[in-house]
């Protein structure tokens, strides 16, 4: 009877901690995202990480040295590479200036003395979120790999979420034109990361929908050249923007064109 029990015991306690482990994806941003920023060389002292829900709001990280989180985007991470792409994510915007430039806008609408010229205009408006978010993609893979995490977590919290309704229709992965992009730069920048691959089904699943359309591009030469020619250029542009944002001391052009117009009109 001792020797049941003792064994029922046993078979408990290697149950029950798979129920009690839950993973906290908000307890591991400020970790996460310290090791993005140091392991990348981006400055990171006083800089503080925040959890918000709602819309995020990135604009004033120059100034306030605040990066928040979403915690919509957190509660499709399980593990410490899923955080690390939202994380990462975050600071590609950042990086590339895309909330700060809205502050350059407004503020060239309001000086009297500063051209706010066509030329301006287009420059300021020609992004589209699609854009953004595909860049910011591609330099948050960029600083995952720099700092130890596997950048195909990104397709994997964007395929977690709920799909469109054209996508649903089509048998498409949610988020999948945005999936497919990082997909494609990853291949060509980190190829090593693709084929160690990710253990999940949502990626096996992407996997499922992505291959045969990688398989369409590689018999058409002219478009695996324009892909090609793509990822070089994105690769560059990655680089590019991490380096200068580094060298600024942790400015985004933007904020630097931001910085030199406000004072120009103070």
């Amino acid at each position: 009877m001792k020797k049941v029990l003792l064994t029922l015991l046993a078979v408990l306690f290697t149950i029950v901690p798979t129920f009690a482990a839950t993973y906290n994806a908000a307890s591991k941003v400020p970790t996460v995202g310290a090791t993005l920023l140091t392991k990348n060389n981006i400055p990171s002292n006083n800089v503080k990480f925040t959890v918000v829900s709602g819309n995020v709001n990135n604009s004033n990280y120059a100034s306030n040295k605040v990066i928040n989180i979403s915690s919509a985007d957190l509660a499709y991470t399980g593990n410490d590479n899923e955080v690390a792409a939202v994380i990462a994510n975050e600071i590609g915007h950042i990086i590339s200036g895309h909330a700060s430039k809205g502050k350059v806008k407004n503020l060239l609408q309001a000086g009297s003395n500063v051209n706010t010229d066509t030329t301006t205009s287009t420059l300021i408006s020609g992004y589209t979120t699609a854009k953004e978010e595909k860049e910011a993609d591609i330099i948050a893979a960029d600083l995952m790999v720099a700092a130890g995490y596997n950048p195909l977590a990104i397709i994997v919290v964007l395929t977690k979420q709920t799909g469109t309704y054209w996508e649903t229709i089509q048998g498409k992965p949610a988020n999948a034109d945005r999936a497919m992009s990082i997909y494609n730069y990853i291949s060509y920048a980190h190829p090593t990361k693709v084929k160690a691959g990710y253990g999940c089904a949502e990626y096996r699943n992407f996997l499922a929908y992505a291959n045969p359309e990688i398989a369409e591009r590689k018999a058409n030469k002219k478009a695996e050249s324009k892909n090609t020619k793509e990822q070089t250029k994105a690769k560059k542009n990655s680089a590019s923007q991490i380096t200068k944002f580094r060298t600024r001391g942790g400015l985004s052009g933007w904020d630097a064109a931001y910085g030199l117009l406000n004072s120009a009109q103070q």
